[in-house]
C-alpha cells in the first residue's frame, strides 16, 4: 500500500482557521476498522458548515470534511468485509468527528458501512448521498404516516436543492402530485423533468394568510429549508397531513402556534439520517437501488468535480446556489 494520499483539510489553532488540499500519511488515518479507496464523495450544506470557523459542528480539528463517501475496502479488521468489497458510509461521525470523504483514503467503523446495492453504481451511490437518502427517510415517514397519491399534493420546499430535488424525483415516480418550490426561475424546466407537476415560487408558497390557519392546500411537505417558510405552510396542511422536516437553511426557529396541530391534526415529522437505524438504513439504500431509484435525477442533476474544486462546491452549497447534486471524484 503506498504511504500517502490527498484530503482536503480544515484546520482550526493557534495559527488560526484555514483549509487547503494536503498529503497525508496513512499511519494519520483515524481509529476504524476498515479502511477505503475512496472513489466518490459528495458535497452537501453540512459540510459547507464544516469549512467555515462558524459552522460549529466540527467537534475536533484538524479535519477531513465530506459526510458522504463510496468506495472500494482496502483493509479490514472487521469479518463482513474484505478487499475488493464496495461500500458506502453517511452520517454517523463522518467529516464531524472523524475524518470524511474528501480524501483518497478514508478509514471508518465498519457499523458505519452499507454496502453498495445491486442497481447502484458507485457514482450514483453518491450522487444519491446523504440527500437523497435524507429526502427518501422522508418520503418512507410520509407513507408511514399514511399519505398516499390519492391524499393530495405533496410540497416540496427548497427543490432545488440536494434533498429537494431528489424528493421530487423520488416522489413524482411515487405517482405523487408534486408541487417544487423554488427561488431559482432556471430551475423550473429541470424540476419538471424530475417529476414535479408544478412549480411555484417562495412567495406563493407562503401566500396561505395572516391568521394562525389558512386554506388546506397541501397533503403533506418535504421540508429541508426550516425558518420562516416552514411556519407558513404549516398553516395550509391538510387534516390528518405530515411535514417532514430535516434541514434549517431557512433558519432553525419555527414562530408557529399549536392550531394546525390541535385542530388540524397535522404531524410535524423530524428527519434525521445521521444516527438512521441500520436495518432502515439498509432498507433504504435497496429501495433507492431499485423502485426508488430517481434514474432521471442522477441522469440529469449531478455535477462531477474534482478534489481540487472543493472549494467552488463548498462555496456554491453555502451560498443557497447548488441545483442538483455536486459529486467529488477522487478515484483517478
Amino acid at each position: 500500500m503506498e504511504q500517502g494520499y490527498r484530503a482536503y483539510r480544515v484546520h482550526h489553532d493557534e495559527q488560526g482557521f484555514r483549509t487547503g488540499i494536503e498529503e497525508i500519511h496513512l499511519a494519520d488515518l483515524p481509529e476504524g476498522d476498515v479502511t477505503i479507496r475512496v472513489h466518490y464523495s459528495s458535497v452537501n450544506y453540512k459540510d459547507g458548515l464544516a469549512s467555515i470557523a462558524d459552522g460549529k459542528i466540527v467537534r475536533s480539528y484538524p479535519i477531513t470534511p465530506g459526510i458522504d463517501l463510496a468506495g472500494e475496502v482496502m483493509e479490514s479488521r472487521d469479518s463482513r468485509y474484505q478487499p475488493g468489497d464496495l461500500v458506502l458510509c453517511t452520517g454517523y461521525g463522518l467529516g464531524v468527528s472523524q475524518d470524511g470523504g474528501l480524501a483518497d483514503v478514508a478509514r471508518v467503523p465498519g457499523d458505519w458501512l452499507v454496502r453498495v446495492p445491486q442497481g447502484l453504481s458507485l457514482l450514483e451511490t453518491m450522487a444519491i448521498g446523504t440527500a437523497g437518502f435524507t429526502a427518501a427517510l422522508s418520503v418512507e415517514r410520509l407513507i408511514g404516516n399514511g399519505i398516499t397519491p390519492d391524499s393530495g399534493s405533496v410540497l416540496v420546499l427548497g427543490s432545488s436543492g440536494g434533498v429537494g430535488s431528489l424528493a421530487v424525483a423520488i416522489l413524482g415516480k411515487l405517482g405523487y402530485h408534486v408541487i417544487a418550490v423554488t427561488g431559482k426561475p432556471q430551475a423550473h424546466d429541470k424540476l419538471r423533468a424530475l417529476g414535479a407537476a408544478e412549480v411555484i415560487g417562495r412567495g406563493e408558497a407562503m401566500s396561505g394568510g395572516k391568521g394562525v390557519l389558512a386554506k388546506e392546500r397541501w397533503a403533506a411537505v418535504v421540508d429541508p429549508v426550516g425558518g420562516a417558510i416552514t411556519a407558513e405552510v404549516l398553516k395550509q396542511v391538510k387534516y390528518g397531513g405530515s411535514v417532514a422536516i430535516s434541514g434549517l437553511t431557512g433558519g432553525s426557529k419555527i414562530d408557529t402556534t399549536v392550531f394546525p396541530f390541535i385542530l388540524r391534526g397535522v404531524n410535524l415529522l423530524g428527519i434525521d439520517s445521521v444516527f438512521c437505524p441500520m436495518p432502515l438504513r439498509q432498507k433504504l439504500w435497496q429501495q433507492l437501488a431499485g423502485a426508488w431509484k430517481p434514474e432521471t435525477a442522477l441522469a440529469e442533476g449531478v455535477t462531477e468535480l474534482p478534489l481540487e474544486r472543493v472549494p467552488e462546491a463548498l462555496s456554491t452549497v453555502l451560498a443557497g446556489q447548488a441545483v442538483g447534486r455536486q459529486v467529488i471524484k477522487l478515484i483517478k
